[in-house]
């Protein structure tokens, strides 16, 4: 992944994730899991149906310590067997 995170943020610091997924209640839970292996810390997601309510948008504040911190957060919530997007 190349990108320009160290470029324009100054680490440690705290980034909102927003993951799009399959409209389940295990959504969030897989998220939160997921992030407690990356950047331990006590998550409070919020999430928002969809207009027709088959996806879920799950919004999460991550404090990354760099940019290698940050892509791997990306790549790793992209991974997740419910997730279609992270942004």
């Amino acid at each position: 992944m190349e990108t320009r995170f160290d470029e324009l943020l100054e680490f440690p610091c705290y980034q909102t994730f927003k993951v799009l997924g399959i409209a389940h209640e295990r959504l969030p839970e897989d998220v939160v899991g997921c992030l407690q292996l990356l950047a331990p810390d006590d998550y409070s997601p919020k999430v928002r149906p969809s207009s027709k309510g088959n996806y879920h948008s799950v919004s999460i504040d991550v404090r990354v310590t760099s940019k290698e911190h940050m892509e791997s957060v990306y790549i790793e919530l992209g991974k997740l067997e419910l997730v279609r997007v992270v942004l």
